[in-house]
């Protein structure tokens, strides 16, 4: 191919990287032309680090787009280390404050900003109305179109007015699947109206001037046979045309097994763009050279074969290009300069108050002395990643001396039954089977309680009905998000609720119960809650 071919396919392509330094392939590849990149956790050690290499990126090509996915809640690359300072869109969707929304998006661009970055690949404008959905939960505002759009708008601006482009994904959207487009291609139901609440989010987004959609790998069979990233009729019609959109639209990882697994990364890619998307989203996983030029060699193939257009390319380089600029006049964040810490563990003050606001107690809910902590850790999302820290880990660095740690693992929805062990030293270990969607500690065979021995909480067999005057204990697994929500376990006779990593237990299912006792357990999207039972 051309060089002037090869550098216009090139720069139609985000690509990822591994390590905290530029390679030289990438640096010859920004060079000849490459649009941009994408940072992970895999990319980060520390701010300043982050922020010295999006200026050795610079060097090489001054107007790529550094892109990152910095949603808040469980998906961080920024502070993937230790969890994010701000609340995910889940918590922020329970407290419905539009204006506490703008803030905390305002702050996070503010951090993303003095880092280098240039587009921030969120919010996440899906609504979440399956709640067997694997892979959006807790990202979504929420179930209720309406609130998610409002929400949507507000994250838009704030983002927006720290200088850092914001885009909403996943187009058309992603909310209504049980199924993760990581792992497999979704068909979302035939329903108009569903397809129209779905819509109303992106809507705002557009209303509000956001810089860049982001496709979903998703089949919707009222429009086309072909994924949404593939489609004509999707991206041109009804995102451009319909809904007049006249930013860069840019795909969802194409190395997925949605579209990786089906049509391949090659000819994902070419269709992608004549589709009308105007970069192609090189994900979380290949991250050298070879995919790089894999994918432009077969863009620029297909343009010299007549499948794809040229004007088409150069129309997508130029919208690419254009969102390599700052997105407004930057405004100072809210958090203390980078590497000075803010008086909340490095957190926010404005992450902390929406972390706070997002609690909804009923009941005196408190933290006692001595306190147990449970922790449910289910298999980690593909969006979300492996987390570096646990809510149980920053109670005990808190104090050592008070803690007792229990953990149960299980794989969430989709896993078969397993049993877990529960062991402290002093105490007996007991197992009891986990269900979709939570570890059951109480009920049926695996029914165990817990007796507190003077200064020791050991499990016992539970000595069956009868038993009065009972506590709960009640904990979230291990992705609980922001300084704020780092609540591992509340003490009470009645029942509380408490958000985790964003999402907060409403309508907890009522297990077996026996008299002078409550057994709860609970279970949403890919969230889960393990209820202990303790004898006063």
């Amino acid at each position: 191919m051309s060089p002037e071919l090869e550098r216009l396919a090139l720069s139609c392509l985000l690509a990822g990287f591994e390590g905290v330094a530029v390679p030289d392939w990438l640096r010859e590849r920004l060079e000849n032309g490459l649009g941009g990149v994408v940072l992970f956790a895999r990319n980060v050690a520390s701010r300043e680090q982050v922020a010295a290499l999006s200026a050795e990126l610079r060097l090489a090509r001054a107007d790529l787009v550094i892109a990152i996915d910095e949603e808040g809640g469980e998906v961080t690359r920024l502070e993937a280390h230790r969890g994010s300072s701000y609340p995910g869109n889940l918590a922020l969707g329970q407290v419905d404050d539009p204006d506490l929304t703008r803030a905390v998006a305002a702050a996070l661009g503010g951090d993303l900003a003095a880092a280098g970055v240039t587009l921030d690949l969120a919010p996440v404008a899906d609504v979440n109305s399956d709640p067997r959905n694997p892979v959006i939960g807790v990202r979504s505002f929420g179930d209720r179109a309406d609130r998610v759009a409002e929400h949507v708008a507000a994250f838009v601006t704030g983002l927006q007015s720290a200088g850092v482009g914001a885009c909403a994904k996943h187009f058309p959207g992603h909310g209504a699947t049980a199924v993760d487009s990581h792992r497999a291609l979704p068909v979302v139901p035939d329903d108009a109206a569903s397809l129209g609440a779905a819509l109303a989010p992106f809507r705002a987004a557009i209303a509000a001037g956001v810089r860049a959609i982001m496709t979903a790998h998703v089949v919707l069979p009222a429009y086309d046979s072909r994924p949404a990233t593939l489609s004509p009729r999707i991206l041109g019609d009804l995102l451009r045309a319909e809904l007049g959109f006249r930013g860069a639209v840019i795909t969802d990882g194409i190395d997925m097994a949605a579209i990786a697994s089906t049509v391949g990364m090659e000819q994902g890619s070419v269709a992608a763009l004549a589709a009308g998307a105007d970069a192609i989203c090189i994900g979380g996983g290949p991250a050298d050279m070879d995919v790089v030029d894999r994918l432009a060699r077969a863009i620029a193939a297909a343009v010299e074969d007549g499948s794809l257009a040229e004007a088409r390319l150069r129309e997508a380089a130029g919208r690419l290009q254009r969102i390599a600029l700052p997105a407004a006049t930057p405004i100072r964040s809210r958090r203390s300069p980078i590497g000075s810490g803010s008086g909340t563990e490095g957190g926010s003050a404005i992450g902390l108050e929406a972390a706070r606001r997002a609690v909804r107690a009923v009941g005196a809910c408190r933290l006692g002395p001595r306190a147990v902590v449970v922790e449910l850790r289910p298999e980690p999302g593909v969006a979300a990643g492996e987390p570096g820290w646990s809510p149980g880990g920053v109670i005990a660095e808190r104090d050592r001396s008070a803690i007792h740690r229990l953990t149960l693992s299980h794989r969430g929805h989709d896993a078969e039954p397993q049993r877990h062990r529960l062991a402290r030293p002093g105490c007996r270990s007991a197992a009891g089977p986990s269900n979709r969607g939570g570890a059951r500690i109480l009920g049926g065979a695996g029914r165990r309680a817990y007796r507190n021995g003077g200064r020791k909480l050991c499990p016992r067999i539970d000595s069956g009905p009868g038993r009065e005057n009972c506590e709960r204990l009640q904990t979230g697994h291990a992705n609980v998000s922001g300084t704020g929500q780092r609540r591992a376990v509340e003490r009470t006779g009645r029942l509380c609720e408490i958000p985790v990593g964003g999402q907060t237990w409403a309508g907890l299912e009522q297990s077996e119960r026996q008299p002078g006792c409550d057994a709860h357990q609970g279970k949403s999207g890919g969230m889960s809650m393990a209820t202990v039972q303790t004898q006063r």
